[in-house]
């Protein structure tokens, strides 16, 4: 679903809200992405204790929220298994939402972004972000767009908090249910898109890593023979066939547009942006960032330059921490708004 004022240009897709400026998936950097003129704002949802979608980047927040700080949670800490991986902290799905609003918000990189924001803002709810949404379309005018992630479906499905569910029916109870609704469902996961295929008309989009597997393949390597298939045989011929019939759009790691070499200077293009159109999908590249830290040395530090190669290739939306970036970019070497 591409927004009604946004025909010639890519989609910006405000990653976790205006992150670059403002703590990662509060609803000051949701609301200020929206000022900037982001077409969509993208919240990662979790689960809690007692079944609401909340907004966080993983369902272990210590390095997002203050829990570590507070004494009442102390015996909350423990390890578990999530995605094959050993995870040591805190868990969104053992505290309540009453408990999870009590915390506040930190930002994640402080190496890299002021910290002066830091304890002010609590954790939004999926609904908390759309009413939002719907606010400032009101006020402003322009449709804007949600953008969510299920984390770890897998995961959450085998502990029996389901996300899917609970998210197409909040869509549906908010008039965010049909076709042409502002709104992208995405995942890393293949099963739970093709699950969410049967229960919603919202636009799809399979995530694609440069490296790995999906976790349902993993988890389930008896189905479909996907014990030795990764994320780069996703995106193949065969693979972006198979995408197209449950899905819209590609949300790739930009290395698969452009990669690298060992030593990050940039190598040619690959085909994959042509490769995904003539299936019919959209592709969505992630995550674009100013610091001179995340760019390929070629730009120099000017993360424009970054910006204009992916636009002169053809690409349809992107994730970026800066949406104003995005946007002026857009503005200046497209000629568009």
């Amino acid at each position: 679903m591409r927004s009604r004022d946004q025909k010639s240009r890519p989609l910006v897709i405000a990653h976790r809200g205006a992150s670059g400026y403002r703590p990662e998936h509060t609803l000051a950097a949701y609301e200020l992405a929206i000022q900037m003129g982001a077409d969509y704002i993208e919240p990662d949802l979790v689960m809690t204790q007692d079944g609401v979608l909340m907004a966080r980047h993983e369902n272990e927040i210590s390095g997002t929220t203050d829990v570590a700080t507070r004494p009442e949670f102390r015996d909350r800490q423990t390890t578990k298994m999530i995605d094959g991986q050993t995870v040591t902290g805190w868990f969104t799905e053992d505290f309540t939402l009453a408990e999870l609003k009590t915390l506040r918000v930190k930002e994640r990189l402080p190496h890299l972004r002021s910290t002066k924001l830091d304890g002010l803002f609590d954790i939004p709810t999926l609904v908390d972000i759309i009413e939002l949404v719907q606010r400032q379309s009101a006020a402003t005018g322009r449709m804007i767009g949600i953008y969510p992630e299920t984390k770890h479906p897998t995961y959450f499905n085998a502990i029996g908090i389901s996300l899917e569910e609970p998210l197409v029916n909040i869509l549906n109870q908010y008039g965010l249910g049909d076709r042409n609704s502002p709104v992208f469902i995405q995942s890393f996961e293949t099963a739970n898109l093709k699950a969410l295929k049967q229960i919603t008309d919202v636009s799809l989009v399979q995530l694609v890593n440069d490296t790995g597997q999906p976790y349902d393949f993993i988890a389930h390597p008896q189905h479909q023979n996907h014990s030795n298939r990764t994320y780069r045989d996703l995106i193949t011929p065969q693979g972006l066939r198979e995408i197209a019939d449950y899905a819209d759009a590609i949300g790739v790691n930009k290395r698969l547009i452009v990669p690298t070499r060992a030593d990050g200077y940039l190598l040619p293009p690959t085909f994959l942006l042509d490769e995904a159109h003539a299936q019919g999908l959209q592709v969505h590249g992630w995550t674009f960032r100013n610091e001179a830290v995340f760019l390929a040395p070629d730009y120099q530090g000017n993360p424009e330059l970054e910006y204009q190669q992916f636009y002169r290739l053809g690409i349809d939306g992107l994730f970026s921490d800066f949406p104003d970036t995005a946007l002026q970019v857009a503005r200046s070497s497209l000629g568009v708004n």
